[in-house]
């Protein structure tokens, strides 16, 4: 790895980008303090590594690191998990147990995805976050740890402020630092020694010659969306090496196992989020005034024909219905890319959508 980056370097994270540079300052300057720090970035982007970084350039680094999935605790447990319970607490409490704030006093603890945290905990964890105290479940006494406090997240935590989901004054509290991973489709130059480094572990830890990968697969990969990010981008090299078992991968290799993953995952059902939702609605509404505004402009042609061209109308009316509401939104984002001479970013703003759905739409049209 570049030396300029050596603050990872027992972290596992790898990249060339600049950013990396800023990232690693900032890293250095916040792991000398105890302030909280709030790590946003889209999932798969490495925020536990950058975690794991902070912890281990501070003082704190012979002490745990604790690592806590906000996401992952049933609400109706997870007072108990972070805070841990006494004796009879609660039926099936036949002993006293440790929470995850104590099992890292002197140390760190991570709360992973602090989106997902009910309610009723962000007001808990705020009351430790200002007096560095807390109670067991079933407790009588207030208990006092030494933790220093890091949130992660890939949920926008302003907008849920706004929507009454997140407590401002925790979000403000959390907010002192924030590290904002960007995503991989940003800093291209790290899919090369993402992809060296990934194929070189699997082979070495399975045993398999570790293949050629040639400049123009790279590129393809650099090319690529990878919606899901590093994470993403590792089960895919793992795999390619695996199925393909040959000494050099080439680019063909590669589009030919991303159409393949492509083609399985448009099979499958896709949840979208609230705002993705919002942003595909928007689309749709757009094709429909689109649809409505080809139909004001066809009715028209139609009124003008003579009455005896009925001929050529009726063919023009069969080709109409036979053009689909796919069609038409096909033809509609190919206009607006070449409009913006493929600018996908440009082209998703004037389409009024989020990149990420213009990019599936591109995949699924074959643009």
């Amino acid at each position: 790895m570049n030396s300029k980056i050596d603050v990872f370097s027992d972290t596992g994270i790898i990249g060339e980008a600049p950013v990396w540079e800023q990232i690693r300052s900032l890293v250095q300057q916040v792991a000398a303090t105890d302030i909280s720090v709030l790590i946003t970035g889209e999932s798969g982007t490495g925020k536990e590594l950058i975690a794991k970084a902070i912890h281990n350039s501070s003082r704190r680094k012979g002490a745990r690191l604790v690592t806590v999935n906000c996401g992952a605790i049933p609400e109706g447990i997870f007072e108990s998990e972070i805070f841990g319970h006494e004796k009879g607490a609660f039926t099936g409490a036949d002993r006293q147990r440790q929470g995850m704030f104590e099992q890292a006093d002197g140390g760190t603890i991570l709360l992973d995805e602090i989106g997902e945290m009910p309610l009723f905990m962000q007001v808990k964890l705020l009351r430790v976050l200002e007096s560095g105290s807390f109670m067991r479940v079933g407790g009588t006494r207030p208990l006092e740890v030494d933790v220093r406090v890091l949130a992660a997240t890939n949920r926008d935590l302003a907008e849920m402020v706004q929507s009454g989901r997140f407590r401002q004054d925790l979000y403000y509290r959390l907010k002192a630092i924030n590290i904002l991973l960007p995503p991989l489709r940003e800093r291209p130059e790290d899919i090369k020694p993402l992809v060296y480094h990934f194929a070189s572990v699997f082979c070495r830890k399975n045993g398999l010659d570790c293949p050629d990968i040639g400049e123009e697969a790279l590129q393809v990969l650099q090319e690529h969306y990878w919606e899901g990010n590093v994470r993403e981008l590792r089960n895919f090299v793992e795999s390619l090496v695996l199925l393909l078992r040959g000494d050099r991968i080439t680019a063909a290799d590669v589009r030919q196992s991303l159409q393949r993953e492509t083609g399985a995952m448009s099979n499958l059902p896709v949840l979208l989020r609230p705002e993705e939702r919002s942003r595909h609605d928007d689309l749709l509404t757009q094709m429909f005034f689109y649809i409505q505004r080809e139909l004001v402009e066809l009715k028209e042609m139609v009124s003008e024909l003579k009455v005896g061209q009925q001929e050529p109308e009726m063919a023009a009316s069969r080709e109409v219905s036979q053009k689909t509401v796919e069609d038409m939104e096909r033809e509609h984002i190919r206009e607006i890319l070449e409009q913006y001479n493929w600018n996908r970013k440009q082209a998703a703003l004037a389409l009024g959508i989020g990149e990420r759905t213009i990019y599936r739409k591109i995949r699924k049209y074959g643009l």
